[in-house]
This record gives structure tokens, sequence and C-alpha cells, in this order.
């Protein structure tokens, strides 16, 4: 039986409307309505990010692969002895649903970069953030999620055989790319790939990347992308629903970092790498002050704003030397805090807090430290407090996770905030010694030289949330 066309299914319904309501008046009107209902169903706020024409709204940077308009497509081309390439959009977005088809000449990994980001305080400029993998190899990972430049694999298709299968090699196929709030998934061809929960960047531009070659033979192989069109406006009305279980990449590793060594510090529900600098066990909190931990969120409560008075700060049990350690952290209107390294809890004994080198956080529009420090500026956020003043900051507003990073390798250490580089210093030199003695650590002997010490999250008694503690060791 043949399929029906829309007009007999129009026909079939006005044929059960009684016929004195089958007048010249109302069947127009009828007609009219079923038609502005199928347009407002089927009407979607679609705009092309490529013209068909040229490449205009598009830069490349990094490498030196060709690309070109040609015939409605983006041709990519390979280049030997360049790095990776990537065209990217001149405008960012945030929320979106992006479709878009590709097709290969040959085999060679490629992805498009979504939410990502070059900025000169990272790498120089390397493209960074999420890629929607394109993986023709035998592993077959093609609608998979993976950060260029940053943690690696945030969503391998380990043990999905129909994802695997979605790509067909040599052929044009359809991705579809939602990305609303924290969450990001992939279509291949129609078929359901990946289901990420992470909101490391929150908007970026979107790239195509022709990979870089390790043979010469390889090169002139042809990436095309056509039909590349976005949806940004009311995003979550044309969102799907996907049966691929998220994976939520909060206080987890990713499949990479675990493979580059990266360790958890905090898991999401306990406290078991750390106990409170001036005592044996970990302060958790029972009355609704001190250290709360639920919710896969490190908390320390508001006390009064007074240092370490409450329930005091924390440590690790271990001590660290050479690392890099990242850690999320939110905080609340006029709040003081600080992450601390290489710190000795036997050092001060008495009232306050423990002795280390410290990553300070704080409000620096509200609170008071702001306008003090023995250098100016040494006591706002990112800084090195008393010591060193972080710059060129690009902090998220208060109530949202920010995202410090610190670098201790031998005497060179590096502060970062949100991707950027906000300071570097060397330590055990006489311009780090002559910043000590002109601060309120000068009466510590050997301050901030000590090959290894404690991590620490201070109680300065306001509230100020923790998560995603990582620590490498270098």
């Amino acid at each position: 039986m043949g399929k029906k066309s829309g007009f007999d299914t129009f026909r079939g319904l006005t044929n059960r409307i009684p016929i004195i309501m089958r007048s010249r008046f109302f069947l127009p009107v009828l007609l009219a309505g079923i038609f502005t209902l199928q347009c407002t169903a089927q009407k979607e706020p679609w705009q092309p990010l490529f013209n068909g024409d040229d490449l205009e709204g598009w830069t490349q940077l990094n490498g030196e692969a060709n690309y070109e308009a040609i015939d409605g497509e983006i041709v990519g081309t390979t280049v030997y002895g360049t790095p990776n390439s990537f065209l990217v959009t001149d405008q960012l977005f945030g929320d979106f649903v992006l479709e878009y088809e590709v097709k290969l000449s040959a085999a060679t990994n490629s992805g498009v970069q979504i939410r990502s980001n070059s900025i000169p305080e990272f790498n120089n400029g390397r493209v960074h953030g999420y890629q929607v993998e394109i993986d023709p190899s035998d592993r077959a990972w093609t609608g998979g999620i993976y950060d260029e430049a940053r943690r690696g694999w945030l969503f391998p298709l380990k043990d999905m055989p129909e994802a695997n299968a979605a790509y067909k090699h040599l052929e044009w196929n359809k991705f579809r790319v939602e990305a609303i709030g924290d969450t990001i998934k992939t279509w291949v061809n129609g078929i359901p790939v990946a289901h990420l929960i992470d909101d490391r960047t929150p908007a970026g531009f979107i790239g195509l990347q022709v990979h870089s070659i390790g043979r010469e033979a390889e090169e002139g192989i042809e990436i095309k992308w056509r039909n590349i069109r976005i949806i940004t406006e009311d995003v979550r009305a044309f969102a799907m629903k996907t049966p691929v279980p998220p994976k939520n990449n909060y206080n987890t590793l990713t499949f990479s970092e675990q493979d580059w060594g990266w360790e958890l510090l905090y898991d999401g529900s306990d406290m078991n790498k750390w106990r409170g600098a001036k005592r044996d066990d970990f302060p958790y909190s029972e009355t609704g002050m001190g250290w709360d931990v639920n919710e896969a969120v490190v908390k320390i409560h508001e006390s009064g704003g007074a240092e370490s008075a409450d329930a005091g700060d924390i440590v690790t049990n271990e001590v660290f030397s050479d690392f890099e350690i990242l850690i999320d952290f939110k905080i609340t209107e006029g709040a003081n805090s600080g992450i601390k390294y290489f710190v000795d809890p036997e050092l001060n004994k008495g009232t306050g807090s423990a002795i280390g080198l410290e990553y300070q956080i704080l409000d620096d529009e509200r609170h008071p430290d702001a306008r003090l420090g023995a250098q100016e500026g040494s006591r706002t956020l990112a800084s090195l407090y008393d010591l060193i003043k972080a710059t060129n900051k690009h902090p998220n507003p208060i109530g949202e996770w920010n995202h410090a990073r610190i670098v201790s390798d031998g005497d060179h250490v590096e502060h970062w905030l949100n991707g950027r580089i906000v300071l570097e210093y060397e330590r055990n030199t006489p311009e780090f010694q002559q910043l000590v003695n002109e601060s309120k650590y000068a009466k510590w002997p050997g301050f901030g030289k000590w090959e290894e010490g404690h991590i620490l999250l201070q109680d300065h008694g306001n509230e100020v949330s923790y998560r995603n503690i990582f620590i490498k060791r270098l």
C-alpha cells in the first residue's frame, strides 16, 4: 500500500467534517490553519555558519594546512611538517545546537572544535577546548568528545558498538551536537553517541581541524565539510533526548588523565586524603559550621570572617614536592580563603592559619584585603599572597565556579586562573627572598624554600566551595 501524500491526509480529514461546515469560508480557513500549524512545528531558527562561497567569518589558527571554499564545501587539506590546523569561527558561541556533514578522502584523524579558545596566555595561543572527534581508525571513536590540548579524552567510545559503527568512511556523515549548559550530546548519522556533563568552558568558537600528519605520504588528504548550521535562540526547545547515559565529569579523572598520572584528592564523597591542619582527623561540619562534604562539593561555612577560628584549615595527609594541582572554587560575596602549598603545619601551632605559600582566593571588589599587602595588589585573587600580584585576570562572577591551577616544577612556580597564567616566579632566588623579607612571612625562617609540603584549603571564616581537586606529581 502506497504512502499517503499530504493532500490525501488533508482530504481524508475534510471528508470527516459535516457537510454544513464545508463552506467556501471554512475550508480555506481550515487549510490555512493546518498549514500554519505544520510550519510552526517544523520551523527551526537555523543560521548558516558557511556562506558556500568563501571563508568570510572564519580565521585559520596554529598550523598551515590548506583551507578552501569549493562548490559549497569547506575543503581542508593535510600538509606535512605543520602542527594541527584549525579554521575557526570569528563568532563565539555558548549554548547551541550544531549540525554539519563531513567526508574524508582517506583515513586521517580530524574533528570539530566546540566552545574552544585561543589565548596568548595558554601555550602561545594553542587552540584548546572540546572536540567532537572524527576517527576513521579501527578504534572508531567518531563522535566521542576529546579535550584538545588540555585533559584528553572526556567521552571515549569504549564498549559502545552501535556508536562505533555509526561513521561511514569515505561517505558524507551527518553530525549533530548539542551544547546546553553543562551538557554536551552528539549524534552521528542519527545514532546517539556521546552524553557528557562538564562545565570547564562555557563558550568559545567552533573550529574545523586538519590534524598534523606524521608521514609525507599522507600529504594531500582532504577533509570536507558542508551544510554547517547552528541554532542559538531558544536552544532548549530544540534539544533531543538521548538514550546514552550521561558521564558526569565532576570529581572524576578523565580517561586520559588516568594514563597521565593524575590523582584524585577528593572523589566527591569523602575526605579520607585530608585532615585538619592542627588535628589528626577531618573537621566535618556537625552544627552547620565547619567543613561540609556533600553534593560532590567541599564547603567551608560562614563563621564571621576570622582566620582559622572555627573548624580550621585542612591539609592533605601526604606531602608534595614537584606537582601540578587543579582545583575549582566558588566564593560568596566578600569572601576570603586560599589554596596553600609547601605547607608545614608544625610551624604555627597557635592561633591563625598554617604557614605556606598561598594562592589567594578573594572577592577583590568587597574584601578589604584587596587593598592591603606588602606589595601593592599582592592580596588580590590568584596572587601569591602578600608577595606577588596576579595580573591579566579574568575571574568568573561571584557565585560561579572558577578554575585554579598551580604548577611547581623545581624552583619555578606558576599560578593560573580560568586557563590563563596570571603570575610566575622562582623560589630560592635573591629576588624571592627580598619579597619574603618585606612581607608578613619574614619571621618564618626558610619560608617558601622547603623541598616539600602539604596542600592546604583555608578556613578564613567565609563560605567558599571547592570541587575537582586533582594533583599530578612531576
